[in-house]
């Protein structure tokens, strides 16, 4: 069980946090209009989940607006601003097990290949900070 923390306590990670060079299990988002989509829908591009605790915070608010620059002029990159406002598969191991913030999801990234496959990862060691943006985008390019 992978752990991070928040606020300096660590939190519990329910499963196995994904791993670089797996093959990227297919999941079904909500989007904001409530239609469903899936990994699927992306096939043949670089796709890099922001996953995070919560819209509603800062950090989280920073990473989508980040993110979201930093990939607009790669070419067939999209990136999902994935939380448990949104419903999201477990099948990625980000799910916190306890701590303040039990059932909502870690602050990671997840950089899956054009060919499907995990080419980055990172579980934040600290929730309250930001992710390390210039690795997952190094990882796209």
């Amino acid at each position: 069980m992978a752990t991070t923390k928040f606020k300096g306590q660590p939190v519990k990670v329910i499963g196995e946090f994904i791993k670089v060079g797996s093959v990227a299990p297919d999941f079904e988002l909500v989007k904001t209009d409530l239609s469903s989509f899936s990994l699927k829908e992306l096939n043949g591009k670089n796709v890099i989940l922001n996953i995070f605790p919560s819209l509603d915070t800062g950090v989280c608010a920073t990473s989508v607006r980040k993110f979201n620059k930093l990939a607009a002029g790669l070419p067939d990159t999209v990136v999902l601003a994935i939380s448990k406002d949104l419903p999201f598969d477990e099948n990625y191991g980000v799910r916190m097990a306890d701590g303040p913030l039990a059932g909502l999801l870690a602050r990671s990234v997840v950089v899956i290949g054009k060919d499907g496959k995990i080419a980055y990862t990172e579980l934040v060691p600290e929730i309250t900070q930001e992710p390390d943006y210039d690795k997952a985008i190094a990882a796209v390019k």
